[in-house]
C-alpha cells in the first residue's frame, strides 16, 4: 500500500464506542492501511481486535457498519479541525487557515481521508444519513467564504458553490500528493499554497 494508507488513530473520537467497538474500528483502520479492502472482513476486523465475530455484529451489523464508521469519524475530525483554526478580523487569512488545516487532517488521518473521498472501500456505500453529515462540512467553509464575501475581498455568489469550488481544489492536490508524497520532485505543500491562492485571485471582486 502507498503512503495514502497510513494508519488513523480513532481512540480519541469515538467517544460513543465502548472498549470494544474502538478496538474494532482501529482494527478495521489497520488492515486498510497496512493490506488494502481485501482485508475488510468481519472476520479479520475480529481477529485483528482479539474478539469474537459476535461483537462486530451487536456493534456495526456488519463491515460496512464499521467502515461508516470511519467514515463519519472522518468528517466530525475535519469539521473540528477547521474550527480550531479559528477566526480572525481577516477572512482571507481564516480561509487559508482553513485550508491548511484541510491539509493537516488529509496528511494526519490519510487512511480515514482515503475511505471519504477516495473509495478506498470499493464495495463501501455511505448511507444517506452518512452523506449528509459528510456534507454538513460544507456549511463551516461556505460561512467563511460568505464573510470574504461580505468584505468585498471576493466577488458574491452563493456561498455552497464556493465552498465546493475550494473543496474540488483542496481535494485535488490531496489526492495527488498522498498518492506521490514520497517523491522528492515536489514540494507539495507550495503546490497547494499556490493553487489555493491562484484560486483566490480567480474568485477576487472583477
Amino acid at each position: 500500500m502507498g503512503p495514502a494508507s497510513s494508519v488513523t488513530s480513532v481512540s480519541a473520537t469515538t467517544t460513543e464506542l465502548d472498549e470494544v467497538g474502538v478496538a474494532l474500528v482501529e482494527a478495521a483502520a489497520t488492515l486498510l492501511a497496512t493490506e488494502g479492502p481485501q482485508a475488510l472482513t468481519v472476520r479479520r476486523i475480529a481477529a485483528e481486535a482479539g474478539v469474537s465475530t459476535m461483537n462486530v455484529y451487536s456493534r456495526f451489523g456488519s463491515k460496512d457498519g464499521v467502515v461508516e464508521h470511519l467514515y463519519v469519524r472522518g468528517f466530525e475530525l475535519l469539521a473540528a479541525s477547521q474550527r480550531e483554526a479559528g477566526v480572525t478580523g481577516d477572512p482571507i487569512l481564516d480561509w487559508k487557515r482553513t485550508a491548511q488545516a484541510y491539509r493537516r487532517f488529509a496528511l494526519d488521518h490519510a487512511t480515514m481521508y482515503g475511505v471519504m473521498f477516495e473509495r478506498s472501500v470499493p464495495d463501501f456505500e455511505p448511507s444517506p444519513e452518512a452523506v449528509r453529515a459528510g456534507l454538513a462540512t460544507l456549511d463551516h467553509l461556505a460561512r467563511r467564504l460568505e464573510r470574504a464575501m461580505d468584505a468585498g475581498v471576493m466577488r458574491r455568489m452563493e456561498p455552497l458553490h464556493a465552498a465546493a469550488l475550494v473543496w474540488a481544489t483542496c481535494h485535488g492536490v490531496m489526492s495527488l500528493e498522498l498518492r506521490h508524497r514520497i517523491s522528492d520532485t515536489l514540494d507539495w505543500a507550495q503546490v497547494f499554497d499556490d493553487a489555493c491562492d491562484a484560486l483566490m485571485r480567480g474568485l477576487a471582486p472583477q
